[in-house]
């Protein structure tokens, strides 16, 4: 499928087709989720009806530690996590929705007013601009100028990931971070999948092979993807399932860093403070490393780098381990855990644990609200 077509495709089916949630004919968007923290729920509870009736992303995407930050959203949609966002990085803070179907856009602008009223702003800390995610420079988004870029289901629609990924990065202070929730299936897809229209709408065509994302990450200059969650996507559509056979699929939050490669910090321990919104006692990192109020934690230089390098970094108490803890090729000499990548890994050790989580994904049979 070529580009142009791809776009004018999928602008059709969130501009026109789709009219709300119940819409969709897949499931990849709308599967169970985890208990939502109250600053979120409240956030949430604040959002316009006709913004929220038109969301249609892949779970709930909204990163922790985030008052005063510059947040950028690819393909914000109605606006609903770029309002949330609003109210949680405070007046100080600011959020930029991206979207290139303009009656989404068009749809989240029309209701900052009420959204400014309702958090007591003084002026909007929020615009929405319409454009790709792949061109984020013609949109008029200059290098270094966010703290984060969320993405809620989206990157999946681009004909073009590693561009989403190379602009995302470059847009990105030192120490930003990339927090995005996607679709990634279990293999290659075939041209049967990726050139069926519903499907690729549907946010399964255009799915990465989940190690494909390891591979363009490292290509832009990423630290490597940090995976948060996963759930298993059932398609609960008889016609789509057929279509794509033996592929898998499941939803993925993972969170990737720009730390300059010199901020090596070495193997490390770290005591988180607490203190975060939602938080306070415990921070669940990744799949990999969670972090409770005052307890010492040995952290590998990935983790060290990112903790010590981006807005976490006055939220931890870091500190080198002794040198006599370490090898001759300069690694710690105590043995860190090997480190969960793949997504479907991660289901089947949630299903052993909780049969439940076998028909699970990431937002609920009736959405994340």
């Amino acid at each position: 499928m070529a580009a142009e077509r791809i776009y004018r495709e999928v602008q059709d089916y969130y501009g026109k087709e789709l009219k709300k949630t119940e819409d969709l004919k897949a499931n990849a968007c709308l599967t169970s989720a985890k208990p939502v923290p109250k600053h979120i729920r409240e956030a949430m509870q604040c959002v316009h009806e006709e913004v929220s009736a038109k969301y249609y992303g892949c779970g709930l995407v909204i990163p922790d530690c985030l008052e005063d930050c510059w947040i950028l959203d690819l393909g914000c949609g109605s606006g609903r996590d770029c309002y949330m966002l609003s109210k949680l990085v405070g007046e100080n803070g600011h959020v930029t929705g991206v979207d290139m179907t303009e009656a989404q856009v068009e749809l989240a602008k029309k209701h900052i007013d009420y959204h400014m009223n309702k958090f007591g702003y003084q002026k909007p800390n929020i615009n929405f601009i319409c454009g790709y995610m792949e061109k984020l420079g013609e949109a008029g988004l200059r290098d270094d100028s966010y703290d984060l870029v969320i993405s809620n289901c989206v990157v999946n629609l681009s004909p073009d990931k590693c561009a989403v990924l190379r602009e995302a990065y470059r847009i990105l202070k030192n120490g930003g971070e990339m927090y995005f929730s996607d679709v990634y299936a279990s293999q290659d897809l075939p041209e049967t999948i990726r050139k069926h229209r519903v499907l690729w709408g549907e946010c399964l065509g255009g799915a990465l092979c989940w190690k494909d994302l390891y591979r363009i990450a490292e290509q832009v200059g990423f630290y490597p993807p940090r995976l948060v969650a996963a759930s298993q996507i059932t398609l609960a559509n008889k016609e789509l399932e057929n279509l794509v056979g033996d592929c898998k699929f499941v939803s993925a939050t993972f969170r990737l860093f720009k730390i300059p490669r010199e901020c090596s910090a070495g193997c490390t321990e770290v005591i988180y403070k607490g203190g975060i919104p939602g938080h306070e006692r415990e921070l669940e990192f990744d799949i990999n490393y969670s972090f409770k109020q005052g307890e010492v934690v040995d952290v590998d230089d990935e983790t060290a780098a990112i903790l010590q390098n981006s807005r976490f970094s006055r939220m931890f108490l870091i500190h080198p381990i002794s040198q006599k803890l370490l090898t001759p090729e300069g690694y710690c000499s105590r043995k860190l855990k090997e480190k969960i990548k793949d997504p479907f890994k991660l289901v089947e050790q949630l299903k052993a644990k909780d049969p439940a989580q076998s028909s699970s994904g990431c937002c609920g049979s009736k959405g994340c609200c």
